[in-house]
């Protein structure tokens, strides 16, 4: 049962961390590599293909990039693309204010200094200040972010990218399936990084995917990743000759996926489309849900955006931040366990820019500010069914109600 009823309130009671299970198929193979002890990408038989290999060249196939490389998680694979495109200490990176800590945290990682671009009511990075900050930073780079699987406008995104020569690097974390005016998220720039932690769209634990059409890029990238002198046996990479004039400069950060990881993710890959058109469904029933209920606004999405609903984002409007926190606990207390970036303090996952003082100088961001004080994040697991979602969006709506009395 996905539901009780308890002091005449219905209470959700299925977990909203619980993933599906992994394909059988990528639990077979697992079992295979556990008996055979071969979990290290570059220990294998003789005439055989690693597991990472054959994941990298067909993650490369699926978003249609020329290459990619996997590494250990998502943070790495952006820290090395960072270091990839000859970012030096001290150097600038425009990035999303509305992110996870991660991301600055790649650039602080690389010895950058993050310049943070404010987020606009959809959630999306402000076009407006992001092109006035390319100007005034002189930065060189833009990290950015689909935060939560909200996809901008990217065809003006590259069109500020080329007049301001920025070096775009996509943090592709919530969009591995979705894209913008049908080109994957991850292609419009030099890099794009994608995770495969479990709460992301193939899951094995923790994991990342690193992709670009670039051959010194991807060298490199494979170089940093731990790649010892055998990187001739990647599928997924140029000529060996592109390699010899980094092989002896650059370091090993030993940042490699295992082909547990990638043995347990290339089902997952295959079945990828059926899954984003099972997320979109639950996501349009909680969507046309929600926008019925007085004091919430779903955004409105660019028919453009080809977005994966693995979560919803909803704005509260018309509550002070002492009812938000009322709502916020009487929905836990109900089983409906909602995120806020509200909060002064960090929280499990959830952190906003304010709380990131190691970088010397936290921005006045007062747009970002008010959008994330009004702003409710909730996880769509593929666990959940249609009715869930429904009761889900009905919970929320009692407790809304009451908060108005």
């Amino acid at each position: 049962m996905e539901q009780k009823i308890s002091n005449n309130k219905t209470i959700f009671t299925k977990e909203f961390t619980k993933q599906e299970p992994i394909p059988e198929q990528g639990i077979q193979r697992a079992l295979e590599l556990l008996q055979s002890g071969r979990l290290h990408r570059y220990n294998t038989a003789p005439g055989e293909t690693s597991d990472v290999s054959l994941l990298e060249k067909e993650f490369a196939e699926y978003i249609g990039s020329r290459y990619c490389a996997a590494f250990s998680s998502c943070g790495s694979s952006i820290y090395v693309a960072l270091k990839c495109c000859s970012i030096q200490p001290g150097d600038k990176v425009l990035t999303n204010a509305f992110t996870l800590a991660p991301v600055p945290g790649a650039i602080q990682n690389a010895g950058a200094v993050p310049v943070f671009v404010e987020c606009i009511s959809d959630y999306t990075i402000d076009l407006v200040d992001l092109e006035q900050k390319a100007v005034s930073s002189d930065a060189n780079y833009f990290l950015i972010s689909y935060m939560r699987g909200h996809i901008p406008d990217m065809d003006a995104i590259s069109k500020i990218c080329e007049k301001h020569n920025l070096c775009l690097i996509e943090d592709c974390a919530h969009t591995m399936g979705g894209g913008w005016n049908k080109q994957n998220t991850g292609t419009f720039g030099k890099v794009g990084c994608f995770s495969t932690q479990t709460y992301k769209h193939i899951n094995s634990g923790e994991g990342g995917l690193l992709v670009t059409n670039d051959d010194d890029i991807i060298a490199q990238a494979i170089l940093y990743s731990g790649s010892y002198m055998l990187y001739d046996t990647h599928l997924s990479r140029p000529s060996l000759e592109v390699f010899e004039q980094y092989k002896k400069m650059i370091p090993n950060y030993s940042l490699r996926m295992t082909n547990l990881q990638a043995a347990l993710l290339r089902p997952q890959l295959k079945d990828l489309d059926a899954q984003v058109a099972r997320w979109n469904k639950r996501y349009q029933i909680l969507e046309n849900k929600l926008n019925k209920i007085d004091l919430v606004e779903v955004p409105k999405r660019s028919a453009k955006e080809h977005f994966v609903g693995s979560s919803i984002q909803f704005t509260l409007t018309g509550l002070t931040r002492g009812q938000i926190k009322s709502f916020l606990e009487e929905c836990d207390d109900r089983g409906v366990r909602i995120k806020w970036f509200g909060w002064q303090e960090p929280r499990g996952y959830t952190s906003s820019f304010e709380s990131w003082q190691y970088i010397s100088l936290i921005p006045d961001l007062p747009q970002t500010k008010n959008v994330l004080d009004y702003m409710c994040d909730m996880r769509i697991p593929l666990t959940f069914t249609i009715q869930d979602c429904e009761t889900i969006a009905m919970i929320i709506c009692e407790v809304l109600e009451d908060i108005k009395k």
